[in-house]
């Protein structure tokens, strides 16, 4: 007779902040509806679900009755809620109070809407670090689930992992399961018998047992293939049913009964880890792909297994320096997060903070600080949606702050470390924009906030080589007919991937990046980065001084440099006006040569402005298009430019005080999503050009004004609420 052991199903359910209703919708249709449906009937059977605030929120809009329907099931003892973070933050990425204050708010929700007892919690990611025991401790949690693979970083072996274990920090007790690797391969792509041999296996080495699979819900119906293979073949149901029949020897239960029944098999201090493939994300791509050969040179000279316990991949945080974008979120993310944080310690309370607050924690979703076998950073809408949040953040506390100061129009001015780099960067704001400037790296504007919307014009991503790219340039592979595993399958989404692969940049995608080319290059030189950079103003560093007055700030730059053998100077002074919504830039050249010509130009990127559809389009101030946002221009001789989007709400002009040149392209990067690889547009760059011929000086100068317009967007806004009221 095969010993009893306890099987605990965790699933783990999540959409990030900012997804498409859509795509949520599908997901809801293919995996969670589905799930439940066939989950209902079996009553014996027992599982726990852990659904991310950001999916749930959406659910109780949506599908309310599908809630109802788990608060059924929690009422009748047959499903544990595993709370978590509100917003899937990656703990380790925000601030204690911020994951305390995530996790308490998350537990109290789920209590009124699902009448849910939670004891413990999902870990987003499984990114873990030792000192997030007191963290979650603190929050009330007794329980949490991380991968096997966290324990054997540890040295911990497979046979030591079919329980639970203790673990603490600063006297503080946390249970951690370690949830089963070969169930997250063999759930749901191995048939149910397979499941059913190992914890066969398992049992008979081990009395008592438990058998944790935590994993993705989407792998069961939303993942590629998975729906028609999980549901309409009947995988579920089998399994299912080959659970039921081995009940003499297999229990089927919830974490809470498993901890409450059987004893912790020991202590145990976790090293920083993830999931493995997480761990294999975060190293840089030529590592990645040293590793990947590695693996296969050791798995065909029979030494993988013997060696791979000892083998581990990169550290998450890395990711913010992987890609700097990310670190731009971050460092936004703190400066909102401590901006709260020292109001409430000042003992201000009101409820516009307290919806800021809700505004951070949705901001701190984790989805779009990385990247791996999804889009992740690589999805704009998603990067988008964070900025979103956080400056919806910032605008509630500037509206608190204004409340008491009876505050009309204002700007500000500002120098600080913003973007932790140990050098100053500069923050313009006004009631309408604030304007982050980078002195120290190419004077560049690194990102810049429409207020009224909540949208950050430079939320840009920057062409870079991925260890995935060589899959690209091999060329697609089929399953096979079998259902793959997301992290093998090499789709392609769009035709001639191949020939876009190679074109990387060298430089961050921002605005104000200050150029000296060829006199012959060509549009098509700039959009594929096949040119000569003459002067070495694009990343060098600018000296900055701040000019304040009541009804304008002011930053000037000024940079010495060298253009093929020429000293060069360029000043250029950034303008922003009590409430205004324009930026004037003006730019000075100085020791330009008499004798010779140079091709000069500044780089504007604008983010978060799709391509491909007619309401997002160029005009020439008329309000005509003259092609959509994706197109390559090639302007002469004019003296404006406007990118407008409809959907968003908003026109940015561009005016210019001489007769200008302007290209423009689209940046788009080739990267991996579960579909498959694909291209995907990141932002447009507008780039004005002149042929400089300087004065008897040697000097030469524009203006440019930068407008806002969001009067469309406002009226929308203004309509919608005159709705509500009615």
């Amino acid at each position: 007779m095969t010993s009893p052991i306890r099987l605990v199903l965790t699933l783990h359910n999540h959409q990030p902040i900012g997804n498409f209703d859509g795509v949520m919708e599908q997901a809801y249709q293919d995996s969670y509806l589905p799930m439940l449906e066939v989950f209902e009937p079996y009553d014996s059977l027992k599982l726990a679900i852990h659904n991310s605030g950001s999916l749930i929120e959406w659910l109780d809009r949506a599908h309310p009755e599908y809630l109802d329907r788990l608060a059924a099931l929690v009422a009748a003892g047959r499903l544990e809620i595993v709370g978590g973070a509100f917003y899937e933050p990656i703990l380790t990425m925000i601030p204690p109070r911020d994951r305390v204050g995530q996790i308490a708010s998350y537990t109290e929700w789920l209590n009124n809407r699902l009448g849910a007892d939670v004891q413990g919690m999902w870990m987003p990611e499984r990114v873990w670090e030792q000192s997030l025991t007191s963290d979650l401790a603190t929050a009330g949690i007794r329980y949490t689930i991380l991968d096997d693979f966290h324990f054997k970083c540890a040295g911990w072996t497979e046979d030591d992992l079919h329980g639970y274990y203790l673990t603490e920090n600063n006297g503080q007790l946390l249970s951690v399961f370690p949830g089963s690797e070969k169930l997250r391969y063999t759930l749901p792509f191995a048939e149910p018998q397979e499941t059913i041999d190992y914890l066969r296996h398992v049992a008979s080495i081990q009395p008592n047992a438990i058998v944790m699979f935590g994993d993705d819900g989407e792998k069961f119906g939303t993942w590629p293939d998975t729906k028609a293979h999980v549901y309409d073949n009947g995988w579920l149901r089998r399994f299912f049913d080959a659970l039921v029949q081995n009940q003499d020897w297999i229990n089927v239960t919830t974490p809470t009964e498993a901890l409450n029944s059987v004893a912790p098999l020991g202590k145990i201090y976790i090293p920083e880890a993830s999931y493995r493939e997480m761990t294999e994300w975060a190293l840089p791509a030529q590592q990645q792909n040293n590793y990947e050969d590695a693996h296969h040179e050791l798995e065909d000279a029979g030494m993988w297994d013997k060696v791979k316990p000892f083998i581990r991949g990169g550290f998450w945080r890395n990711f913010k320096a992987r890609y700097p974008e990310t670190g731009e979120m971050y460092a936004r993310m703190l400066e909102v997060s401590n901006r709260l944080a020292e109001l409430r310690a000042d003992g201000q309370q009101s409820s516009l903070l307290d919806q800021a607050q809700t505004e951070l924690y949705r901001g701190q979703c984790n989805c779009s600080y990385w990247h791996g076998a999804f889009g992740g950073v690589y999805l704009p809408h998603l990067r988008n949606a964070v900025f979103n949040h956080l400056i919806a953040a910032d605008n509630l506390i500037d509206e608190h702050l204004n409340d008491a100061d009876q505050a009309g129009d204002w700007a500000s001015i500002e120098a600080a470390d913003y973007n932790f780099d140990a050098r100053q960067e500069v923050r313009l704001a006004s009631n309408a924009l604030v304007a982050y400037a980078a002195p120290a790296v190419g004077g560049s504007l690194y990102e810049l906030d429409v207020r009224s919307i909540c949208h950050n014009l430079l939320a840009t991503l920057a062409r870079r080589p991925e260890a995935y790219h060589r899959k690209v340039l091999a060329g697609p592979s089929a399953a096979g007919g079998d259902v793959a595993s997301i992290h093998d399958r090499v789709v392609f989404k769009q035709e001639g991937l191949d020939k876009e692969v190679s074109v990387y940049d060298t430089y961050l995608r921002k605005s104000l990046v200050d150029h000296f080319f060829d006199l012959d290059v060509s549009l098509n030189d700039i959009a594929t980065n096949e040119y000569r950079e003459q002067g070495d103003f694009v990343t060098g560093s600018y000296e900055a001084k701040l000019r304040r007055s009541p009804e304008r700030m002011q930053l000037m730059m000024t940079r010495d440099g060298h253009v093929d053998g020429h000293q060069v100077r360029i000043t250029k002074g950034i303008t922003l006006e009590a409430g205004g919504s324009e930026l004037e830039i003006a730019y000075l050249l100085e020791g330009l040569p008499k004798d010779q010509p140079l091709h000069f130009g500044i780089e504007l990127n604008f983010a978060g402005l799709p391509s491909g559809a007619d309401d997002r389009f160029f005009h020439s101030g008329d309000g005509q298009s003259i092609g959509q946002l994706g197109v390559k221009l090639d302007q002469i001789d004019v003296e404006s430019l406007h990118l407008v989007d409809g959907w968003l709400g908003i026109d940015c002009g561009l005016t210019i005080d001489r007769p200008t040149s302007i290209w423009t392209h689209p940046i788009a990067t080739v990267s991996q999503s579960e579909g498959g690889f694909e291209m995907v547009h990141q932002s447009v760059v507008v780039l004005p050009h002149w042929m400089l011929q300087a004065d008897e000086s040697g000097r030469w100068s524009v203006k440019l004004r930068m407008t806002i317009d969001t009067s469309l967007a406002e009226s929308r806004m203004n309509q919608t609420a005159m709705a509500v009221g009615n």
